[in-house]
Parts: structure tokens; C-alpha cells; sequence
């Protein structure tokens, strides 16, 4: 059973319950002295708090994403914490993409794509980059119906925070079902949405920085993911095609992708993002003391030093409870200063740095990068 399953939340209520009843049941029988009485106690009291600490843990972490299983949690994925395939990537000049799984988007009016869509989870390899990093795939209605048979949609990537938890996009914060929602109102174009990590080597934290010596994150997410979904999907291939939306840290990697890459992503929306690449012990050293490299990391740096690109953003904040406001503010105005870079935001009266929050701000973000986006 895995850490996010159902089965497990339950299987841990029921302990933290059976072993609440237990110590009731037996705090008579062990109201002696003696060693075996308090040790009785003592061990009833540990137990029934362990379980309690593991079920409110587990329930957590199923609310937010924050791992994706035992080996996310327990720090097992990897010996050095860089997983890199450097394995000859089949599948040409486009990379490679391998559907695991489909599902249908449960909708009114029944099940089946033509009418709600499919999520497909894939597995994307990278050409150049020789990464391998698993994805959930939305593909509309429309891609499914024959009128669209030779029509090209514009596709959006969807970046988690880190942690986080591919599935969480799907599950949590509704990517699909508030999509399908916004096209069948007429409030936003279909579009393919590709979800997944920003943590493209787990359970590091790469911040899509190429890293010397590797993971090359962000060229994974410029080139190898593009190419890999344009050569398996109906999806727009040039300029204007593409957008990016993440939260938190893959909110600063949708900004920072679409500045640094505009002729691939025409626009790109950070939610509760923040504005320069951290170093700390989920990082490690990003940049091996190369300036240039750490100064492209930073957007304030970008922003002064480096031509505007002509590229779309959109932040977000709330007054109260978003640590990123008073940055957020400063940032509109430097990228307003540009003359050339378009900046929009979305400033909330209030709402903490959480699902909820996003979950109200996706919407309008989805509806703004759909009005920027076409299909060639």
C-alpha cells in the first residue's frame, strides 16, 4: 500500500482508535506499581501517541502532496540524490514518450473522451538531457471528437511546488476538471495539459537550474519536454504555442523558464512564486560557483541586466498570510519598467501558502494563459 493510498489513512485511523480503547480498557490492570505496570503504561501512552502523530502525518500529507511514497519520504530514491538516465533515448530527434495509464475524466454526460477528456500518465525521456521523469498528460474533449482529427491545441506545462507530487495536480488542485470546466463555459480554449514535478532528479530540488555535472534541468523542461509531447501529441509546435504555470517553487520556475525562454513559452504564471533560486540542504550546490550561472537564476538579476524578453507573466499573492507580497509588488514594477515584458497579477485580500489558496486562483490563471496562447 502506498503512502498516499486510502487504505493506508484508514488502516492507521483504526490503529490510533483500537489502541485509545486499549489504554482505557487496560489503565486499571496497570494502576500497580511495579516495573511491569509502568512500563505497561508508559509503552500504551507511546504507542497511542506514535499512531496518533502517524495518522494526523498521513493525512497531511495526502492533503498537501508533500511526498509521493516510502522511498519520497524516507529519502531512498536515490544513493547521491541525483537520478540521471544515460541511457540511448529511442523515439528520434523528439525524444521519447511512453503512456503507463489512461483514465477518463469522470464529467456530466458520461465518461468517455469525447465527451470529458483522458489523463494519461506518461513517462517523458529527454533527448538531450537523458533524464526520465514521470507526467500526467490531460487531453480535452476535443482532441478525441473527428471534426478536431487535424487540429493542434495549445499545451501548458503544470509544475508542482517541491516537494510535491505529480498526482496531487490531478487530485488536489483539479488542473483537469477545472479546465474541462472553463472550455465547456467557453471561458478558455481546449489545451493539453502536461502536469509534473519541478524535481526532475529526486528528492533533490534542481530549481530547473542546469547543473554542472547534471541534472540539466531547464533544459529538460526548454527543449526535451516540448519536443517529446509535440512528437506524440496534436499540440502547437512554434512560437506562441506553449505556457507554463506552477506554484511556489514551480511558480519561480514557470516565471524564470518563460524570461529565459520566450521563443518556446509565450507565456508563463507563477503562483506564490518567489524570485530567486534558494541554496539549502535540498539544493545542494546548484552552481559550482559559476556567477553567470547563479546570476541567471536570480529574475531580479534578469530583469536589470539581460534585454526583455517579449514574453507574458502573471504572479500571484494575497495580502495577508503570502510571505512573497512585498516582492510580488516589487516585481510588477520591474518588469512594468522593462517597456517590453507583459505583467499581470492576481493579489488575493487574503489566503495562506496552500492548496486552498491555489485552488482559487487556477481559474482565472488558467483563463489568462488560454488568451495567450495559440495553436500553431
Amino acid at each position: 500500500m502506498g503512502l498516499t493510498s486510502d487504505k493506508v489513512l484508514v488502516l492507521a485511523v483504526g490503529c490510533a482508535v483500537a489502541l485509545f480503547a486499549g489504554t482505557v480498557w487496560c489503565w486499571p490492570r496497570l494502576a500497580r506499581r511495579g516495573w511491569r505496570a509502568v512500563g505497561g503504561r508508559i509503552g500504551l501512552l507511546l504507542a497511542t501517541q506514535l499512531s496518533l502523530f502517524a495518522t494526523a502525518g498521513l493525512a497531511v500529507n495526502q492533503a498537501f502532496g508533500f511526498y509521493a511514497d516510502w522511498a519520497d519520504l524516507l529519502g531512498r530514491e536515490t544513493a547521491q540524490g541525483v537520478v540521471v538516465d544515460h541511457a540511448t533515448v529511442a523515439g528520434g530527434a523528439g525524444g521519447a514518450l511512453r503512456v503507463t495509464d489512461a483514465r477518463d475524466l469522470p464529467a456530466a454526460g458520461g465518461a468517455r473522451p469525447g465527451t470529458a477528456g483522458r489523463i494519461q500518465r506518461v513517462e517523458i525521456s529527454g533527448r538531450t538531457t537523458h533524464l526520465t521523469v514521470p507526467a500526467y498528460v490531460y487531453l480535452p474533449p476535443e482532441y478525441f471528437r473527428p471534426r478536431y482529427r487535424t487540429r493542434t491545441f495549445p499545451a501548458a506545462v503544470v509544475l508542482t511546488g517541491y516537494p510535491g507530487t505529480a498526482r496531487a495536480l490531478v487530485d488536489k488542485l483539479h488542473y483537469p476538471h477545472t479546465a474541462h470546466a472553463l472550455a465547456k463555459d467557453g471561458r478558455m480554449r481546449p489545451m493539453v495539459l502536461v502536469m509534473l514535478r519541478p524535481t526532475v532528479a529526486p528528492p533533490r530540488d534542481t530549481e530547473c537550474v542546469d547543473v554542472p555535472g547534471g541534472p540539466r534541468a531547464e533544459s529538460f523542461f526548454a527543449r526535451d519536454l516540448p519536443d517529446a509531447v509535440a512528437a506524440h501529441y496534436r499540440v502547437g509546435r512554434g512560437p506562441g504555442g506553449w505556457g507554463i504555470i506552477g506554484d511556489s517553487t514551480g511558480g519561480y520556475c514557470a516565471l524564470k523558464l518563460a524570461l529565459h525562454h520566450p521563443e518556446v513559452y509565450a507565456a508563463g504564471a507563477g503562483l506564490s512564486a518567489y524570485y530567486k533560486a534558494p541554496t539549502d540542504p535540498t539544493t545542494g550546490d546548484l552552481f559550482h560557483r559559476n556567477k553567470d550561472l547563479k546570476n541567471r537564476s536570480d529574475l531580479w538579476w534578469c530583469l536589470k541586466h539581460l534585454r526583455a524578453p517579449a514574453t507574458s507573466l502573471l504572479v500571484t499573492s494575497s495580502r495577508a498570510g503570502e510571505p512573497n507580497y512585498k516582492d510580488t509588488l516589487k516585481f510588477i514594477e520591474r518588469v512594468k519598467a522593462t517597456g517590453r515584458t507583459g505583467i499581470s497579477s492576481i493579489i488575493l485580500d487574503s489566503g495562506g501558502h496552500n492548496f486552498t489558496t491555489w485552488r482559487r486562483e487556477i481559474p482565472a490563471a488558467l483563463q489568462w494563459l488560454s488568451e495567450r496562447l495559440d495553436d500553431r
